[in-house]
């Protein structure tokens, strides 16, 4: 009887060794998947970085090297017309100018996210700064889009007149500075779907 009891009592053991290594192979079957989807969700975010870089510091080279001068009937008077006219177009480039600035200073942290897939603490902090950097990026497309808007359409009720007839290449130079501007902020919302797909892996 004592010798069944101490059979049975070693078949237990036995089977506990065996269902061990394989709860330990499952678990880290199912980690390796996570680990992948992060590693390119980092490599993604790295990417989408320079893109966005570049859209804002395109945008604020364009819009700040914008100024055209025409004459004006009789010829010996000249009309000029620059960036830095209206404040809005002055605070797009600002604005641009703060962005691409951070994206770029945010690339070797982004590069350590592709190493160090364990990293929780710096993504949160990325997100809150992307956040900040997307309202400022907006902000500043859409102050300088209604500006750009006003100087091609006019408002005939504040008696604006449209002045892109008179000022047609620094027209299509803001207008032109807005599309990498709006794809930038773009950019930067897909930057944060990522930040935060990475940070609900962990």
């Amino acid at each position: 009887m004592w010798q069944g009891q101490n059979r049975y009592e070693e078949t237990q053991i036995t089977k506990g060794m065996k269902t061990g290594p394989l709860e330990s192979g499952e678990s880290s079957s199912d980690a390796t998947p996570a680990k992948l989807m992060i590693s390119v969700v980092a490599v993604l975010d790295f990417m989408l970085r320079i893109l966005a870089a570049a859209g804002t510091l395109g945008s604020a080279m364009a819009m700040g090297t914008t100024e055209e001068t025409v004459p004006l009937f009789p010829q010996s008077i000249l009309l000029n017309a620059e960036y830095s006219d209206l404040p809005m177009f002055t605070f797009f480039v600002i604005a641009n100018s703060v962005a691409c600035a951070y994206l770029v200073l945010s690339l070797p942290l982004s590069f350590y996210h592709i190493i160090s897939s364990a990293a929780k603490s710096s993504r949160i902090i990325l997100v809150v700064f992307d956040t900040v950097m997307l309202a400022l990026v907006t902000a500043g497309a859409s102050t300088a889009a209604a500006i750009v808007y006003l100087a091609h359409k006019g408002n005939a009720n504040a008696n604006w007149f449209a002045i892109c007839q008179q000022f047609n290449s620094f027209c299509e130079r803001t207008s032109g500075s807005l599309i990498g501007s709006f794809a930038a902020a773009f950019v930067l919302i897909l930057i944060i779907i990522t930040s935060a797909i990475a940070i609900s892996h962990r």
